[in-house]
Formats: C-alpha cells, structure tokens, sequence
C-alpha cells in the first residue's frame, strides 16, 4: 500500500486529460468511417482471410514483447518491411479493384462530368424496349445470354476479347446471336449507345465470396465487369431463366420485364427537361384516367 501511496505521489500530478477540440473528434470520425468500409471492403476479398492471419501473428509479437524475446523481435523488424512489400504483390488485384471502385464513385460528379446528357441520353427508348424484349424472350425458352452496356468507363479492352459486330440494337439481333449452336453465343455481347459493338467477349470473374456457389461462370462474369467499370450487365440464366442484372459490384436477380426497363432508364442519363416532360404527361394521364372514372 505504502509503493501505491508512494506512486500516485509522484505520478498523478503528470497525469492529465488531453483537450479534446471539436477537430479531433471530425478525425476519429474519418478513421473510424474508413476503418469500416476497409473491413467491409476486405470481408469480400482474399483479404479477408489474410487479415485472420496478420492478427495471429500480432498477438504472437505482442507475447515476445512482453517477455523480452530479442531474437525474435530481431526477425520480426528486419521481415516486416519485405512482409509490407509481399503483401501488396499478394493483394495487388484486390487493391487496384478499391482504387477503381474509389475513382468510380461520382464524388466530383457535378466537377468532372463532362459527357453531356442529350434528349435521347446513352441510348434511344427504342433500343431500351429491343433489348428488354430480347431479355424477356430468350427467358421464356431458357436461353442464356450475357449483355454489357457501356457508360463512362470505355470497355474498348474486353471488345479487342470478342468479334467486331457494329449493328444496331434488335431484339432479333440479339436472339440470334445467343441462339445456341452458334459461332456468337459464348461469351458477352458488348452495347455502346444504340449498337452493339463486339459479340463472344471475354469478361474478368468475379472473386467476391459473398456470391451464391449455385451461381455460374456467366454471372460471376457479369458481377466482374460491373466490379472494375461503371457498365450495367444482364445476366439471363440458362439453367433458370430468370434475368439478373450486375452494377457496382451487385446482383440483382429474378427481374421482371418492368424492373429490367427501370433499370436501364436509370442509366440512359437523359435530359432533365425530357423528363419533366415524361412526368408532366404521366400525371395528364393519371388526371384522365381519374375524369374518365
């Protein structure tokens, strides 16, 4: 007791609470915020699996420490900087898919967003409707297909994958092309506007582990190419033939016809007048519709 009295004498005068400022609590925020985000990042990832690893090995450096172990503590300062380095060879797809994903995000949308929206936007209601009707046909008859459509983030480099087509967008087309039996149905069929650029294109696969196992390598595909740009896929399933649509990195399933039309005018960027206009004539409708009961 008399050591306690004798400690707290000597030390508790030193002892202080820092001031907080109202900055210092924004930063704990931040680091917070990224903390998680990298932890839910990694969840999907080999990452994952590595990090249960590294905690290991802390605790295990953590003990050394402890117990005054030099030697190993030697080995442990003179490795870590070629472990740091191993690491990001080890990581390095995972790691260029965050950075991606990070540059995709429309932080600055308003700032670097140079493409003007138009009154058709993307692509025309026409093409919209063709390949919703194609989609909605090759379901009925268990026709698997895989359609990329292009946005900002050029997919030039998995067109070079397939075979040049440049024709526009039918639903006969596009039937036709995933028809089995035929030199064009393996692989993605590429959209840029109103054509379609490139059939039987190679797509990265997806490795997120969060994916079903009952899913197949063309909706791991289609989950891939929505990773690392900002396409949107539909994915129709052979085995099922439901319609699946890929974005960001997510999978929607079991569409109907109405929720894969949404879907694509979410992404057809048109003009903020056209769309007043839309609504101006939906709620005319609805005002008529009302009169006429």
């Amino acid at each position: 007791m008399q050591q306690i009295g004798f400690f707290l004498e000597n030390n508790l005068t030193s002892l202080h609470m820092p001031t907080v400022r109202a900055l210092d609590i924004v930063e704990m925020l931040i680091i917070a915020f990224l903390i998680y985000h990298i932890l839910v990042w990694a969840k999907t990832t080999r990452l994952w699996s590595l990090l249960k690893g590294i905690v290991v090995i802390v605790v295990f450096i953590v003990i050394a420490a402890a117990f005054n172990m030099s030697t190993i503590l030697w080995i442990v300062q003179n490795v870590f900087g070629i472990a740091v380095t191993a690491m990001v060879v080890i990581l390095q797809p995972e790691l260029r898919k965050a950075l991606e994903g990070i540059g995709r995000r429309n932080f600055f949308h308003g700032l670097f967003n140079f493409a003007e929206a138009t009154e058709e936007g993307r692509f025309s209601d026409k093409t919209i409707n063709e390949i919703v009707r194609a989609c909605v046909e090759m379901a009925k008859v268990r026709t698997g297909a895989l359609i990329v459509i292009e946005q900002l983030s050029s997919l030039s480099e998995y067109e070079r994958t397939g075979i040049d087509i440049d024709g526009i967008v039918t639903s006969q087309l596009l039937i036709n092309i995933f028809e089995h039996n035929t030199p064009l149905h393996d692989g993605a069929v590429i959209i840029r506007g109103d054509r379609i650029t490139s059939a039987t294109c190679y797509l990265p696969l997806s490795d997120n582990m969060e994916l079903g196992k009952e899913l197949g390598t063309r909706h791991r595909a289609g989950v891939g190419v929505s990773e690392v740009t900002d396409s949107l896929t539909i994915i129709v399933s052979e085995e099922t033939g439901k319609i699946s649509v890929a974005y960001m990195g997510e999978l929607e399933r079991a569409l109907d016809s109405e929720r894969l039309r949404e879907r694509l005018r979410q992404i057809q960027n048109k003009t903020s007048e056209d769309k007043k206009d839309k609504k101006k004539k939906n709620k005319g409708n609805k005002k008529a519709k009302g009169i006429a009961k």
